[in-house]
């Protein structure tokens, strides 16, 4: 029985402080421990009860009642004992739970009931390389302190706000001109911030200043610099997920060749032992999480022999070799750039348009797909697109996306872009994203605004004097190389994902309140499933996607503040 209808008067009370209906077929669980919530759930698989009867009969215990009308003893195995009608046990349930993950998660492997608890763990003063580590995962939430709109302008005990890796602190010279270097792109990309936020200010030709204004500058300022910025800078980051994603998660930290990565997966082990305890059962065990890490470790280790051996005979393919690093003194002119910004369509399904209406008509036809396919096909390109269109039509904004027809074909995008982009682009969770290690042998991005600040010099006297760090710490601790790279370096990544989430990527990314250097890639995406795919049918579905060359908060910021008008007159 769906609703409360199986459960006395009674024994509604008495669940009551764990459901936010005690009756109703549609309820919320609380005050109840993660384990329990995940055990009650996973039950459903294996019983005809309600989750209420099954809170009550396996989890919460009967109260024997005495004369003098106290609990008495507790008649549930494992359960604990009601501390009264209305009032919530924090721990009711905790054994029984325990037992039950025991015996069907680490004993039997059924990994599914490790997706129905989850916990939220802050990790703190990490770094940009740790972060993209981190959010490798799908299956979890992430918010991350943002460059965009969080000034490092500021040092903590008169230090600048990176991390120094315990390998490149293990060598003193090497520490020292690291050290040296990053100090240096720090101040320098406080004083460009200040100066590039002056400029901005002097020759905004809105003339407006009000509060909007001034934060869409602000916001344009730190964009214009944040290339400056080392992939060392910490970040502060949140994360939600469930047991099993996290269980992935700790894993993959614990087997990576970082140190950062393989100690902050310890710290968040010790972290989730002490809220989701029986869902981590399996992660440090020599037969399980050990075991896996390896294996995953050794496939990476084992990709880069092969390819060592198919490039001929083990000789490095990325860059010039290495310029010893004397200082930040580093002449301010560039590095010839032989890799420039781009976006390269690699595979798509000739068909896509025909596959994508195909499956839009299939599941009201009554007939196969073969049969729908058929009749598609019969059709010339201009009545397919001309369909797709009526199909799609009516959307009032980009959070309105058709059906997961879309779905149908897919594309495969290989990236050169900056690697401050990169961190925006690599937060999409739908798509499958590969990237090469963070270099500076692709060169790095300009930025506009500092140019036209007349700043430049300085620019790439701090972007060269990373690229030569980069290259010495690669010689002698190359997997800490990354964290000498600035944001305004480039990085090669693949992206494989289907039309839907190209539409909501390229949407999104594409719009005028977005970095120039994502925007960019969003538009050159649509272009290329526009024009070398040659699917304008799909392209035209994307009609929110901006294309102009125009950016800037400021539409943004204006809207924002209507808003907090309006909310302030509501009040």
């Amino acid at each position: 029985m769906g609703a409360g209808g199986d459960l006395s008067a009674d024994e509604r009370a008495r669940v009551a402080p764990y459901v936010t209906d005690p009756e109703g077929p549609v309820f919320a669980l609380r005050g109840l421990p993660e384990a329990v919530k995940g055990a009650l759930f996973a039950r459903y698989s294996r019983s005809p009860n309600s989750v209420r009867r099954i809170l009550l009969d396996e989890f919460v215990a009967t109260e024997s009642v005495t004369g003098t009308g106290n609990a008495g003893h507790v008649t549930g195995t494992g359960t604990v004992p009601v501390t009264g009608v209305g009032t919530a046990d924090p721990e009711v349930g905790t054994d029984r739970a325990r037992e039950f993950f025991q015996r069907v998660l680490a004993d039997y492997g059924d990994d599914s009931v490790a997706q129905l608890g989850g916990a939220h763990v802050a990790m703190e003063g990490v770094s940009n390389v740790l972060t993209k580590v981190i959010e490798w995962g799908r299956l979890a939430s992430y918010l991350e302190q943002s460059t965009r709109y969080v000034p490092y302008t500021d040092m903590v005990d008169g230090r600048w706000k990176y991390v120094r890796p315990p390998g490149i602190s293990a060598h003193p010279e090497l520490l020292a001109r690291y050290e040296a270097v990053l100090d240096d792109a720090f101040a320098t990309y406080s004083r460009l911030f200040e100066a590039v936020l002056d400029h901005l200010v002097a020759n905004d030709a809105s003339g407006a200043d009000d509060a909007a204004a001034r934060r869409a500058l602000r916001a344009r300022a730190l964009d214009a610099v944040r290339g400056l910025l080392p992939a060392a800078t910490t970040a502060n980051l949140g994360v939600y997920a469930s047991g099993q994603a996290w269980e992935q998660l700790i894993i993959r930290l614990r087997a990576h060749p970082l140190a950062e990565a393989r100690e902050v997966g310890d710290q968040v082990l010790v972290a989730l032992r002490q809220v989701i305890p029986d869902f981590l059962t399996r992660v440090d065990r020599p037969d399980r999480g050990e075991r896996m890490g390896a294996y995953r470790r050794a496939t990476e280790e084992r990709a880069a022999e092969m390819w060592e051996g198919l490039a001929g005979g083990g000789q490095s393919v990325t860059g010039t070799g290495t310029v010893p690093v004397t200082g930040v003194e580093v002449a301010p002119t560039p590095v010839t750039v032989t890799v420039p910004v781009t976006v390269t369509l690699v595979q798509y399904d000739p068909d896509g348009e025909r596959r994508v209406l195909a499956h839009a008509l299939w599941p009201e036809s009554g007939c196969t797909l073969d049969e729908v396919r058929a009749r598609v096909d019969a059709l010339d390109d201009s009545a397919v697109r001309a369909a797709l269109g009526d199909w799609a039509a009516g959307r009032a904004d980009r959070r309105e996306r058709p059906g997961r027809a879309l779905e149908a074909t897919s594309y495969l995008f290989e990236v050169t872009c900056d690697y401050g982009a990169y961190r925006d682009l690599q937060r999409h969770r739908i798509l499958t994203l590969e990237a090469q290690p963070l270099g500076a042998d692709l060169g790095w991005e300009p930025s506009p605004d500092v140019q036209a600040a007349g700043l430049a010099d300085e620019f790439a006297r701090v972007n060269e004097a990373s690229a030569a760090l980069w290259r010495e710490v690669r010689e002698v601790v190359p997997e800490e190389a990354p964290y000498a790279v600035t944001m305004a370096h480039r990085i090669r990544f693949a992206m494989r994902m289907n039309a839907r989430e190209a539409m909501h990527l390229i949407e999104l990314r594409s719009q005028p309140q977005g970095h120039a250097a994502y925007r960019r890639v969003a538009q050159d995406m649509l272009v290329a499933i526009r024009d070398h795919a040659g699917q304008p049918g799909i392209a035209g579905l994307m009609e929110f996607t901006d294309m102009s060359g125009e950016g800037g908060r400021l539409a943004q910021e204006r809207r924002t503040e209507a808003k907090r008008a309006a909310d302030t007159v509501d009040s």
